[in-house]
């Protein structure tokens, strides 16, 4: 199948899959279309033992599919820019010690917690892999995902303060997620060397370079949009910030995922204020949240169909199963030891803990990055769990945010 024909047929089925969500299911679109997704795919297991040429026909063309390259490559800066455009910067800088302390300690914290825990509950069930691996699958499942936050965050109705916490926090954490990942696995493939100057040097380039690249792209950008009065050559320059900003940091082996919300933030905020008409912004809006829903389309139903590529050995899935509460008892932890310290200093929205817990949603970043891991045992293990956990994090977690932020909220204004 031509590159052509993989896109016709991902756009097609992903048009289908909305439609019957929204004329029939009525879920909100990221999990109507991966829930749907689940069950054709399970459908075609079913049909592949009768007929097994179908079986083989799916998954053979989903494995043309690389997964990690399509959304850490080329995705993920769409969307990245897409949700920090409509984030706004002065409510983010009201809740920029809250955010910082979540994206970069409630990261590092909950990585070395799942990362332990996992590798003793694998003992118990006689999978021995590594520490180093277990350390990486906690980076990976660590980070919530910006995509799948921001997609259920529309649905919330929560106070802003709130919306604020978990947009922000989804947004930043996703890039610190991926430099730590990217840290611990360059020991583990044994390209890294494990001293503290060879980490923090990592890290410096990683984050700190793509902070300032996006800073100074996102200013450039700026400029030109205030020398113009054209809706189409601005969403151009949007856009080539966005596929351009990216690329460059990937070749500057910096963040591209901080740079591009760097730089995301700094258009939506002081060039939509500064640098675009009323016009540009009306059609800016409108062309970011179409990407953004296409593209979302898209990654949900894929998410839905890696199902059937993925091992599901008895105990892979058992130590899934186990890992669901794991993983949320570590992101408890990880959120209330800085909302418990920065109380002192300001207030909280009633139940803000128990709320960013549920709402940290896993998505499709943490599937591509197992999918990024080595080819071996330690790959099928990660990866399954992961699958797992996501699978919960979106259908269940999902699906039930909204009622934990009304319930908490009720309880508050009785």
């Amino acid at each position: 199948m031509t590159l052509f024909q993989l896109i016709a047929t991902l756009i097609t089925i992903s048009a289908l899959f909305s439609y019957i969500n929204h004329k029939f299911i009525k879920l909100p679109t990221t999990i109507g279309l991966m829930l749907i997704s689940l069950v054709m795919s399970l459908l075609l297991v079913a049909i592949g033992s009768i007929y097994p040429e179908t079986l083989s026909f799916a998954t053979s063309t989903l494995k043309q599919i690389d997964f990690d390259k399509t959304l850490m490559k080329g995705m993920l800066s769409f969307l990245l820019f897409a949700g920090a455009l409509h984030v706004n910067l002065n409510d983010l800088s009201k809740n920029k010690w809250v955010v910082g302390f979540l994206a970069t300690f409630g990261v590092l914290f909950s990585t070395v917690v799942i990362g332990t825990l996992f590798h003793y509950i694998l003992g118990f069930f006689g999978l021995q892999i590594s520490l180093i691996y277990c350390l990486l699958f906690g980076a990976l499942i660590s980070p919530t995902d910006p995509i799948a936050v921001m997609g259920i965050l529309k649905t919330l109705g929560a106070p802003k303060s709130l919306e604020t916490k978990i947009a922000g926090e989804s947004l930043f954490n996703d890039g610190i997620g991926v430099v730590v990942f990217i840290v611990i696995l360059s020991l583990a493939t044994g390209t890294g060397e494990l001293s503290a100057p060879h980490i923090f040097h990592l890290l410096l380039l990683e984050a700190g370079g793509g902070l300032v690249l996006g800073l100074v792209l996102g200013f450039i950008t700026y400029k030109l949009l205030k020398t113009v009065n054209n809706y189409q050559v601005e969403i151009l320059l949007t856009l080539a910030l966005t596929f351009g900003g990216y690329s460059l940091a990937l070749a500057l082996h910096t963040s591209g995922p901080i740079a591009i919300v760097v730089a995301g933030l700094l258009i939506g905020n002081h060039g939509r204020k500064f640098a675009m008409s009323e016009t540009t912004r009306e059609h800016i809006d409108t062309f970011w949240m179409l990407i953004d829903e296409i593209l979302n389309a898209v990654l949900f139903v894929l998410i839905g169909f890696e199902v059937l590529i993925i091992t599901f050995a008895g105990n892979f899935v058992v130590a899934g199963l186990i890992m669901i509460p794991v993983v949320l008892a570590a992101r408890f932890m990880a959120i209330s030891l800085p909302i418990f310290t920065l109380k002192k200093f300001r207030p909280f929205t009633p139940g803000a803990i128990p709320i960013l817990t549920w709402a940290g949603l896993r998505g499709g970043i943490s599937i591509a990055l197992a999918l990024a891991l080595p080819d071996g045992i330690e790959r099928d293990l990660i990866l399954t769990v992961t699958y797992i956990i996501v699978i919960f994090s979106i259908g269940v977690q999902g699906m039930t945010v909204k009622n934990v932020v009304n319930y908490y909220l009720k309880k508050a204004n009785p």
